[in-house]
């Protein structure tokens, strides 16, 4: 992962803890994720990829000891930081759970293997281009 990669991890990090101290008893905001294999939580396996985390080793570390989809053994960023919100983990955006309801609570658009660049892997304009339809 290159320097830019972590300064983005990083300013994601800190808006989330600004967020999180200035919340208050409400309901948590919603929260939307964007990024790369650190913090997809799962939508590769909706996607025809050779880019995927469903088979051990990963998520040995994770709650239900069984792959989800993340690219770790256990939680990832966003999940700690939507403990630290009060909040449920975000659903893959592609997720068949993820309904109408769910969705006004946030939504991860991370996918493993997103790239700036014309040649590596999905382009991120494209993994953007999934949360448009939401803004209409």
């Amino acid at each position: 992962m290159g320097a830019l990669g972590l300064l983005l991890v990083m300013a994601a990090a800190m808006v989330a803890a600004a967020a999180a101290a200035a919340a208050t008893a409400s309901a948590p905001r919603p929260f939307f994720v964007f990024g790369d294999s650190l913090v997809d939580s799962g939508n590769n396996n909706y996607l025809a990829t050779t880019a995927r985390a469903d088979s051990p080793p990963y998520g040995l570390d994770y709650p239900t000891h069984r792959a989800t989809g993340r690219f770790s053994n256990g939680l990832n960023v966003p999940d700690i930081i939507s403990e630290h919100l009060g909040a449920e983990p975000v659903l893959p955006y592609l997720s068949p759970h993820l309904d109408g309801h769910k969705l006004l609570g946030g939504a991860n658009f991370a996918s493993a293997g997103v790239g700036i660049l014309n040649d590596t892997g999905i382009q991120f304009v494209s993994s953007v281009s999934y949360f448009v339809p939401l803004l209409l």
